[in-house]
């Protein structure tokens, strides 16, 4: 039965892809052969997610080693599965509720609300893994498992898993073993979730704000000579004050300050350290005195040089705090506003100044339960507080006063304005508008807030050095090697990671409370009870666990970890690949919660890749229109082709662009690959079933055979180092230029040709060398090499389980690999000199050739009737010396010229290659100056410098033959 014009993608990769899973194609341990494991953990996305470039990019990498390994004969795992997003997918349930009419989250309780997000996840949850089969995964889908599997809350419908065993498990061990414990910590906390975030879920944007500048007096009137010098020492500036000034963006914090700290080495201070000073905010009666401090933090060239401390919303000034023992007292509540909690504020003032005089010791508890906000402003918005306090302190006249800037030339020109008045200038508050740098949440879209809270943390100075051994060692290599100075940076300037989050979508804490406060920490409540004995109440944490606490055990906990699984056998994984900003979000602590549980590395392998952008390089957004929807590119151009270009471009390190113009190009590449098998049709070579390798004896077939063993062997090494653009690109040039452009074409007269013997040959040779390409294209292009081995009825099996090959260079015959090639370079070359100077395409043109040796005469000799066919060469001729205007071709053991004289109109051609050259010399002249400039070598990003660089070589090179040909031209006269 012929085959089809084209392939049609958007029929053939739905039946493909069933025909997978029906046939178990892709369950772990399909296809092995050999006792060796290989698997792959797939960095889960979150229930709630779809699609984008990012998972099309990691996964098609991911997929190409899968299927590679699988093809190979490894026992093979890639493991699927979803991460419960607990603020994420709390945020879309709600979302839900609110657009339907239902009763909010906290109207109807904790257990009737979970049952509302186990609905929504088996309703709507998941759709990515659908999308995930549309581009080719090949995971064991029947193993795809869920960070909530096993939960008490799981409706019976949910498929069985015991996920949330191995997280509560997890817990009570570190908990028993000291490496869990409850504290009080500054945290991001997000006011519309009420809840503390990581800094993965926090989004820093520059915004438009300002620094305000106030007086903190000192106390009882005390004055100090306060001096400014400049660089050179001299003074600029002397002058008596009363006061120390601060600037700060976040005047409404000023409540809870409890030092101003100064450096150590800051001359204009030194008089005042130790000293108090009054906070110029809140009742004059009840007025706090705070401490002035000294601390490395402050920087002397910056502002005033002084900075107020509130350790309590501010994670610099938490640090001070710390350091210098002051109290940090915390003025917000869970949503943002200024708290109306506690004792009126003049008792608890009266307390605070108390503690600034040393007068009275405190602890954490005490400090936390004082309301430091006075009563007028209490319950309002901090925002709203902000412009309070910044009108009440400026009201007081203790804002930082400048001249107003001068006033335009009507002003000056208004002569009822008095001299006096007019000369005196005019004195207003100091506020700098200024860009700063605001988090918000990633899905909530408020500021985050730095809070002082009660939360659960893991301490990772105890269980962070096997993590960074592993890579100091070399036990975990970080591909590309810049990722580890990252690693170490993190790991070794580590704090405790908050793993507790104010949700009820989540792995809920296993710990009970007292009334006391104790604590006991259980698997389940009768244990804990059990443990407190039967006349002890207990109360349950509500706090859920951080998501990344649970995705830290994946590597193990999806492979039924605690139970005796025989899927163990799987861990510890090979290779793990993510983007490198979650490098210390998820890899690193998966790194330290696999030593800490399971005293083993979870992977020997991390390839970091960048974020995938634009064409242009640009990051992807709504906003500049240049989002690329993978299931578009899948929709219009097949799977293969997006996969190609995403293996393609996934240079080590290099930044990924993508444009439609290219997937659409490897479109054409898979029509080219189609079109081979269709010649092959068209010769009714027959398809065997599992062909073995012909013994060729034609110089053609042997060269073609040899070529095919050295793809493999780089295909091989290339995976093997990880370098997918490398295989895409050796697998390229092999299909489309060996045997598409020059297989084929040198096939033609031997297939037309009445030589019985050659005609045989060369149909086995050129079956066996496209069920090659089949083969080793497989991984990166699934669905259309799969459809082309299915032509063939006797297949002994799929091609997504054919044996990959092991030949390799050994198949190369040198005598013929040298001819051949020598060929394709002439064909190649003659071509080329023909088009820079526009000789006519289908002018059949002489060919002169000097000091030809004896291995190129026999070339031509054996070839003589394909050159010049391909090259539109009517003769050759053997000459001492090239004529003048003489293009000249070097090749391995002679010279070739292509003699210009009456082919072209010489003038004409002068001319456009003058006006080429001048186009080309601004361009050159753009580049070098880019390129000379310091300041853009020293602040493009590296890609960018070194992409200028690379076409001012290519371009330098253009020019240079442009300019080579039109002296020749010039010789013709």
């Amino acid at each position: 039965m012929p085959m089809e014009k084209t392939f049609n993608a958007a029929e053939a990769e739905a039946r493909l892809y069933k025909m997978w899973e029906e046939a178990g194609a892709f369950k772990a341990g399909a296809n092995a052969s050999r006792d060796e494991t290989f698997c792959i953990m797939l960095p889960p996305p979150n229930v709630t997610g779809h699609l984008h470039v990012g998972h099309a990019f990691n996964h098609t990498l991911m997929d190409i080693l899968t299927r590679w390994k699988r093809m190979q004969g490894f026992d093979t795992l890639w493991q699927p599965g979803l991460d419960h997003a607990g603020i994420a997918t709390q945020l879309m349930v709600e979302k839900d509720l609110a657009a339907t009419g239902q009763p909010k989250r906290v109207e109807m309780g904790r257990e009737a609300f979970l049952k509302k997000v186990w609905d929504w996840k088996g309703d709507k949850g998941g759709v990515i893994e659908q999308q995930a089969r549309r581009l080719g995964d090949s995971m064991d889908w029947s193993r795809s498992a869920f960070t909530m599997s096993g939960a008490d809350s799981a409706p019976a419908t949910e498929p069985a898993g015991n996920f949330h065993d191995a997280v509560i498990r997890v817990f009570v061990d570190m908990y028993n073993k000291g490496l869990i414990y409850r504290g009080k910590r500054l945290v991001n906390w997000d006011p519309h979730f009420e809840t503390a975030i990581s800094d993965l879920e926090v989004e820093n944007i520059e915004v438009d704000g300002h620094m305000w500048h106030f007086k903190y007096p000192l106390a009882g009137g005390e004055t100090y000579e306060y001096i400014e010098k400049g660089e050179d020492g001299n003074v600029t500036l002397r002058e008596m004050r009363d006061y120390i000034s601060i600037a700060t963006t976040r005047p409404e914090t000023m409540l809870g300050d409890g030092a101003v700290a100064v450096h150590k080495d800051d001359p204009r201070y030194a008089p005042i350290v130790g000293k108090l000073c009054e906070i110029p905010v809140g009742p004059k009666e009840h007025r706090r005195l705070i401490p002035i401090i000294t601390d490395p933090y402050p920087d002397p060239t910056f502002g005033s040089g002084a900075v107020k401390i509130t350790g309590a919303h501010d994670f610099n000034d938490y640090e001070v705090a710390k350091r210098g023992n002051i109290p940090m007292y915390a003025l917000m509540d869970t949503r943002g506003a200024m708290r109306a909690d506690g004792r009126p504020y003049a008792e608890e003032a009266a307390i605070a100044q108390a503690i600034a005089n040393g007068d009275q010791n405190f602890d954490e508890a005490m400090i936390a339960a004082m309301n430091l906000v006075p009563d007028a402003y209490r319950g309002l918005d901090r925002f709203e507080a902000r412009a309070r306090v910044v009108a009440d302190v400026t009201a007081e006249g203790l804002a930082v006063m400048v001249p107003a800037p001068e006033p335009g030339p009507e002003a000056a020109a208004n002569a009822e304005v008095p001299d006096q008045v007019r000369d005196a200038p005019t004195m207003i508050p100091l506020v700098e508008a200024k860009k700063i740098m605001q988090p918000f949440g990633d899905r909530s879209r408020v500021v985050i807030e730095p809070m002082l809270t009660d939360q659960w943390f893991v301490d990772t100075a105890k269980i962070v050095g096997p993590a960074l051994e592993a890579v100091k060692q070399g036990r975990t290599k970080i591909i590309p090697e810049s990722g580890e100075k990252v690693y170490y940076h993190w790991l070794e300037n580590i704090e405790p990671w908050c793993i507790s989050r104010q949700l009820w979508w989540g792995h809920q804490i296993p710990v009970w409370f007292a009334a006391d406060g104790s604590q006991y920490c259980a698997t389940t409540e009768a244990e804990a009870q059990a443990m407190a004995g039967p006349d002890t109440a207990l109360t349950r944490d509500p706090d859920v666990l951080d998501t990344w606490f649970s995705s830290g055990l994946w590597p193990f906990g999806t492979l039924g970890w605690p139970a005796d699984d025989p899927a163990m056998k799987y861990f510890p994984g090979d290779v793990l690949i993510t983007g490198q900003d979650i490098l210390f979000f998820w890899v690193a602590r998966m790194m330290m919660m696999s030593q800490a549980v399971m005293a083993q590395d979870p992977f020997h392998t991390i390839y970091l890749h960048q974020l995938v952008r634009d064409a242009k390089g640009e990051k992807m957004s709504k906003t500049k229109g240049n989002v690329i929807d993978p299931l578009d590119m899948i929709d219009q151009y097949g799977a293969d082709a997006l996969r190609f270009s995403n293996a393609q471009m996934a240079a080590i390190g290099g930044v990924l662009k993508i444009s439609e113009d290219r997937i659409k190009g490897y479109r054409n590449f898979g029509t080219k690959l189609w079109n081979a098998f269709s010649f092959a049709d068209h010769y009714t070579i027959p398809y065997p079933g599992d062909p073995t390798r012909p013994e060729a004896t034609l110089t053609l077939n042997k060269w073609i055979i040899g070529e095919t063993g050295k793809l493999r062997e780089t295909v091989d090494a290339a995976l093997h180092a990880y370098r997918f653009n490398d295989a895409a690109d050796a697998l390229y040039a092999f299909t489309w230029g060996k045997v598409c452009d020059w297989y084929l074409e040198f096939s033609k007269p031997i297939l037309q040709g009445e030589d019985a013997a050659a005609k045989l040959e060369t149909e086995q040779t050129l079956r066996w060398v496209l069920d090659q390409c089949l083969i080793l294209l497989h991984p990166i292009m699934p669905f259309i090499t799969e459809e082309l081995w299915g032509l063939a009825d006797t297949r002994a099996k799929m091609l997504c389980h054919a044996d990959w090959p092991s030949y390799g260079s050994a198949l190369v015959d040198t005598d013929a690999d040298r001819e051949m090639n020598w060929v394709i370079g002439l064909i190649d070359n003659t071509r080329s000199a023909r088009a820079q100077v526009h000789v006519p395409a289908g002018a059949q043109v002489p060919l002169l050739v000097t000091g030809l040796d004896g291995k190129g005469q026999s070339a031509w000799d054996n070839n003589a009737a394909l050159i010049q066919r391909l090259s539109r060469i009517d003769s050759l001729t053997h000459v001492d010396s090239f004529p003048k205007g003489c293009v000249t071709i070097p090749m391995d053991g002679g010279t070739f010229g292509l003699p210009l004289a009456g082919l072209i109109d010489v003038a004409a051609e002068i001319a456009r290659l003058e006006k080429t050259s001048q186009k080309l010399a601004k361009e050159l002249g753009g580049l070098r100056g880019r390129l000379n400039n310091p300041a853009f070598v020293a602040s493009a990003p590296d890609d960018v410098v070194e992409e200028a660089r690379a076409n001012l070589a290519l371009r330098e090179n253009e020019d240079t033959q442009i300019k080579a040909a039109i002296a020749r031209l010039q010789e013709l006269g």
